[in-house]
């Protein structure tokens, strides 16, 4: 692997380590819950971010070695989620807004 190949693969896993602020086990106790699947863009199904959500606990149980360039793919969309929408913080308290759900669907939870 080139040395740029290299360092682009290691700036993405570090992004996404700091985006990603839940680990596997809470984002999985999260995602079980009914406050989780009640958020997000749907066509009916499963939520986008609620399936993110369980493609984001697959890539933290993944050895940084092991990982595809799908997955790291996935990983700089995660980051640029939690990016944009942190921007859009509403006002007020967000314990209980579809705003911190959506996000803790993607891994992050604003409140920690």
């Amino acid at each position: 692997m080139a040395a740029k190949q290299v360092a682009d693969r290691d700036e993405t896993v570090g992004a996404f380590h700091e985006a990603v602020n839940m680990t596997a086990g809470q984002l999985e106790k999260w995602l079980a819950t009914d406050a989780s699947r009640g958020v997000g863009q749907s066509d009916g199904g499963e939520s986008v971010g609620h399936a993110s959500g369980r493609r984001i606990v697959e890539l933290l149980h993944t050895k940084k070695a092991d990982l595809t360039d799908d997955d790291l793919a996935h990983m700089r969309k995660v980051v640029g989620y939690v990016h944009r929408h942190v921007e859009q913080r509403p006002g007020g308290d967000v314990t209980d807004t579809r705003w911190r759900y959506s996000l803790m669907n993607w891994g992050h939870d604003p409140e920690k």
